[in-house]
């Protein structure tokens, strides 16, 4: 009998034991559900409150944080139904947030988050710093999937957060010149960009099929320019006028992150050519008008006038221009007597040195306006200034190009076709989207930078990595959805934890709760737990656009 009781008492100890585990991996896995996992975090005993009667205080840089902490409070009020009373005094021992700047952490975006079952405690290495910090908190009270209504009081266990991003550029990129998706597609994509401190959106906003932002001085950019897109070359004009542009930067603001314009020169140039095709320089059966004219003086005064609208629009201390794939269409160039005349007189051999030329004249206009330049990888073959040109490494199969790069002393971003080209298809059951050699799942994105063996990541010259959407392939807001998600999130971790704290295997529990609130916000992303529960989104049979100058002259 004795002997019986010692056995059941042991086995009680052992299932206490063995309760306490399993509680604790729970909290670990689904209580702090954190993308991108920090960098350091140390879960605490207790829990904290969150109700109607939590103060939330701003003692410091009051004006900067209310901006900063704008859409957490906005986010508490539409889910539980209350806001937050903000109080410019410390002076209460408990049931409060608090939020400050301490300008000497390791950088602007760090940030520290403290939660004890009296308070919580913010402080960011700036305004940026604290607003990432909110960012975490928000994960950890899972406020996205709370329906409307249903709670008016949160609890969540305390923890102790230091963390800070590796790259400081953690990018997407969006083409909405082959198809156009407006604006409260973008804010949507925004919000959960900065959701996961995603800090940079580069909006592709010209090429071939259609011209997508207002420029004043020039109307027919927009009434004739917009008009089609990559399925169809009759579709009626769409474009961002210059307050959907204003909207939409102020909306990313709020969030973090920066909006970088892309004017494509001196190649992609054909929905411009078909409203003034007086600036053409030619091209080729395929690409008709495909590039500036890089020998009219007329070309860069027009060009002038756009950048001057374009850098009055946009706060980013960053135009980018392009310049990649001109060879595409430059072949009239050879032929043409006003460019032989400029190569005679500026000692040009070459049509690659006129490239150049062309790009270097660009970059002049762009610093006069007090702006940074940015291109595709080919302007390292440009001979750019180095000091004012950031370049974006996208041919993964030349890492001689990223190395001369960074040789010269460019700033370099990565975003390499595989893994980061999103139009790629991400399953190999899926049939729609791009394949070379393979294609870009999940955890090939998760695993890079670490994962090549061609990159030298201790390298300062790197700045960061970005995710590039390209849309031949994607007509619809729900393919939008099905190539971003989740696959920003893979993004969002490979941009902002070290190489030494990132599992893909812890990843993927924590990824559950990111795809409740995709869900949630009715996004029809990729299940990549169960792909047979995930329709692939029907594609372009058979893309109709073509280009028939003759209907707008």
């Amino acid at each position: 009998m004795i002997y019986n009781n010692i056995r059941l008492l042991i086995f009680l100890s052992f299932l206490s034991v063995f309760t306490a585990c399993k509680k604790d991996a729970k909290n670990t896995i689904d209580m702090y559900s954190i993308i991108p996992y920090p960098q350091k975090l140390e879960i605490k005993e207790g829990r904290f409150f969150l109700n109607k009667n939590t103060k939330f205080v701003i003692h410091k840089n009051l004006q900067e944080l209310k901006t900063k902490s704008s859409v957490f409070i906005g986010l508490i009020q539409k889910h539980l139904g209350f806001s937050l009373e903000i109080k410019t005094e410390l002076d209460l021992k408990t049931n409060y947030i608090a939020i400050d700047i301490d300008n000497n952490m390791t950088s602007d975006e760090a940030y520290s988050l403290s939660i004890t079952e009296e308070s919580i405690r913010i402080i960011g290495g700036s305004g940026k710093g604290v607003f990432n910090g909110l960012q975490s908190l928000r994960q950890l009270l899972d406020i996205d999937n709370l329906k409307e209504g249903t709670t008016n009081e949160i609890d969540i266990p305390n923890v102790q957060i230091e963390d800070s991003p590796r790259y400081v550029w953690r990018g997407v990129m969006v083409d909405e010149s082959r198809h156009f998706f407006g604006k409260e597609k973008i804010k949507q994509l925004l919000e959960l960009m900065s959701l996961q401190k995603l800090n940079k959106f580069h909006w592709h906003l010209t090429d071939a099929p259609g011209w997508r932002i207002e420029i004043k001085k020039y109307p027919k950019l927009t009434s004739i320019g917009a008009i089609g897109n990559y399925s169809n070359s009759n579709t009626e004009a769409q474009f961002y006028t210059q307050e959907d542009i204003k909207e939409i930067i102020h909306f990313a603001s709020q969030r973090n992150i920066e909006v970088i314009p892309e004017i494509d020169v001196p190649g992609h140039a054909s929905a411009v050519m078909r409203a003034y095709p007086e600036f053409s320089g030619g091209g080729t059966e395929k690409n008709p008008h495909f590039t500036f004219h890089p020998a009219k003086e007329s070309t860069y005064a027009f060009l002038t006038e756009i950048l001057k609208e374009v850098t009055t629009l946009f706060p980013s201390k960053y135009i980018h221009i392009g310049g990649d794939e001109v060879s595409f269409g430059n072949q009239h160039w050879v032929k043409d007597k006003e460019v032989i005349a400029l190569m005679k007189k500026e000692k040009l051999k070459k049509i690659k040195e006129v490239e150049t030329y062309f790009i270097n004249r660009i970059r002049d206009t762009i610093l006069s306006l007090n702006k940074k330049v940015m291109g595709w990888d080919e302007v390292v073959e440009n001979n750019m200034n180095n000091e004012s040109t950031v370049a974006m490494w996208w041919r993964h199969d030349k890492p001689q190009i990223l190395e001369k790069g960074l040789k010269n002393n460019y700033k370099m971003i990565l975003c390499p076709r595989k893994p980061l080209y999103f139009d790629f298809v991400q399953d190999d059951s899926h049939s729609i989207g791009r394949r070379w050699d393979g294609f870009c799942p999940l955890d090939d994105v998760y695993n890079f930078p670490d994962s090549s063996n061609t990159i030298d990541l201790e390298n300062s010259g790197i700045l960061g990595i970005q995710a590039n959407l390209w849309t031949e392939q994607i007509n619809t807001e729900k393919r939008f959805d099905f190539m971003l998600y989740p696959r920003i999130s893979a993004l969002a971790e490979a941009g902002w934890t070290k190489k030494s704290n990132k599992s893909f295997e812890n990843f993927q529990k924590r990824l559950k709760t990111i795809l409740k609130i995709y869900k949630s916000k009715e996004i029809y992303y990729f299940d990549y737990f169960s792909p047979e529960n995930t329709k692939e989104p029907g594609r372009i049979l058979k893309p109709n656009w073509v280009e028939n100058f003759s209907t707008y002259k």
